[in-house]
């Protein structure tokens, strides 16, 4: 199997794809890259290693720092299942070389994965991964596990907590947290964010109430995603506890759930624009916002109200770390579920999102809710939405090139103003409401992104994508799109 690393890493189905021959080969991939890059000729590179909570991960973690250290690698092995933003960190602090992550993050638990970030911190840019994917493409024999006599380099283990979090304590007002004496219902999804955030809640003054921190490999039968079918019990306890909110977690805390004190699942386009709001009042002005394509417009709206340049890149945090990088950016966010903000990793961290939440809520004085409304009635309300299909390749392949060749000059009755092909397909409306089209980065699916300004426009873009999911799935020749309302 060729290693090809996509939106987020390379990942595939644990015994079929992702194997411990194809993880050595990757490591040796990798120990090729670094080495090549590495700037001193006297100390030998250092590469961070972490990985999650899921089924053998700190078995292919060893594998692969074995695979470095025979290469003269440093290798720094966390001591347990570490989150994904921590081991980024980690790499910055340490002034590492990079970091490799066994992880498949919000996969289904049948997944595993890898991921590559260079010394930034951030994830790799597209330039390092096809350079890894080469090296690894060359390999043509099976990477034999190296004996302990065979390493050139040490594997030596270490606790990432401590500085990561002096560094959340530098970035959050815990003082004002820890005033509002804050309910807070905490959902770790049996991953790896236990012992950060209830620990750091914990200690700021807050109840806690903490669930899923077992582990468990299947994640209690649902992929490790705090979207809103994946967290009914959370859903539950904070209204039996009458919380204040409701903060969860995906399987490497990278990603984000928020939920209101009424219950209320927020989407992260919601969480992203609150922030957004929030940081601009309460942190140092920086001239830009940075959001994916497939992000709420509800950003740009409030960019216009405080004169702040809107960066739109490709989907993928690799991008929105690149203008975090710049110094510039107050707030980087994508729709799935990640963000991160000025003078922090260029990496998803869904440990600090949850607690600039709780500080928002905390240091206003206000229900989320209340402030959700607030922002609603200042900027105008936005309904996102996003469908997520399984499609075979030949139908995947027929939607992209009708896409391609006979794009619609209408959705829903409404003439398609622009039309933006820089990840996938996306169709701007007259109405300002907007669809997007693009296969998944990550998993075997066709993503339908989409935006309306009002409930009933929603309700129409959501049948327009079921009908066309429905068309390509039903006819065998050229399809053509569905009929307009």
């Amino acid at each position: 199997m060729a290693i090809k690393f996509g939106t987020s890493g390379w990942r595939a189905v644990m015994a079929d794809g992702f194997t411990f021959p194809n993880v050595r080969k990757a490591a040796q991939a990798i120990a090729g890259y670094v080495k090549a890059h590495h700037p001193s000729k006297k100390a030998p590179p250092v590469v961070i290693i972490g990985h999650d909570t899921r089924f053998n991960s700190r078995e292919f973690a060893s594998a692969a720092a074995k695979v470095l250290c025979a290469n003269g690698v440093k290798v720094l092995l966390t001591e347990r299942d570490t989150p994904t933003p921590v081991i980024s960190f980690q790499v910055v602090h340490k002034k590492a070389d990079g970091a490799v992550n066994i992880t498949a993050s919000h996969n289904p638990p049948e997944y595993n994965g890898l991921k590559f970030s260079p010394s930034h911190g951030g994830p790799a840019e597209p330039e390092v991964t096809k350079e890894i994917e080469r090296r690894a493409a060359k390999i043509k024999v099976e990477v034999e596990e190296p004996l302990p006599q065979g390493l050139k380099c040490r594997i030596e283990e270490f606790d990432p907590r401590p500085a990561y979090f002096t560094r959340i304590r530098d970035l959050v007002d815990l003082s004002a947290i820890k005033r509002a004496r804050l309910k807070v219902v905490v959902d770790v999804m049996h991953g790896t964010g236990r012992g950060y955030l209830d620990r750091i809640l914990t200690e700021s003054g807050c109840k806690v109430i903490l669930l899923n921190d077992n582990l468990d490999p299947l994640f209690g039968g649902h992929p490790p995603e705090p979207a809103k079918d994946n967290i009914g019990k959370m859903l539950r306890e904070v209204k039996r506890h009458k919380a204040d909110l409701g903060l969860g977690l995906d399987g490497d805390a990278d990603r984000f759930g928020i939920v209101d004190e009424n219950s209320r699942f927020y989407t992260p386009d919601e969480v992203i624009s609150l922030l957004f709001r929030h940081l601009i009042e309460t942190r140092p002005r920086l001239p830009k916002v940075a959001r994916t394509h497939s992000t709420t417009r509800l950003v740009d709206r409030i960019a216009a109200r405080y004169g702040i340049e809107v960066v739109e890149t490709p989907i993928g945090f690799k991008y929105i770390g690149e203008v975090l990088m710049t110094g510039e950016c107050i707030i980087g966010g994508e729709e799935s579920g990640g963000l991160s903000i000025a003078n922090h990793v260029p990496e998803k961290d869904g440990i600090l999102a949850c607690l600039l939440v709780a500080e928002m809520v905390a240091a206003r004085g206000k229900k989320l809710s209340a402030i959700l409304n607030e922002v609603y009635r200042e900027f105008g309300r936005s309904y996102p939405g996003k469908l997520s299909v399984k499609l075979t390749d030949d139908q995947k392949a027929r939607l992209l090139h009708m896409l391609k060749s006979r794009p619609p000059k209408e959705i829903t009755g409404t003439k398609v103003i622009k039309l933006d092909t820089m990840d996938g397909y996306k169709f701007t409306l007259a109405d300002s409401s907007w669809v997007l089209i693009r296969p998944s980065g990550t998993e075997p699916l066709i993503r339908f992104h989409f935006e309306a300004m009002t409930a009933a426009k929603e309700k129409k873009l959501i049948k327009y994508c079921e009908d066309l999911i429905h068309a390509i799935r039903t006819q065998v020749n050229e399809v053509h799109p569905p009929e307009e309302d």
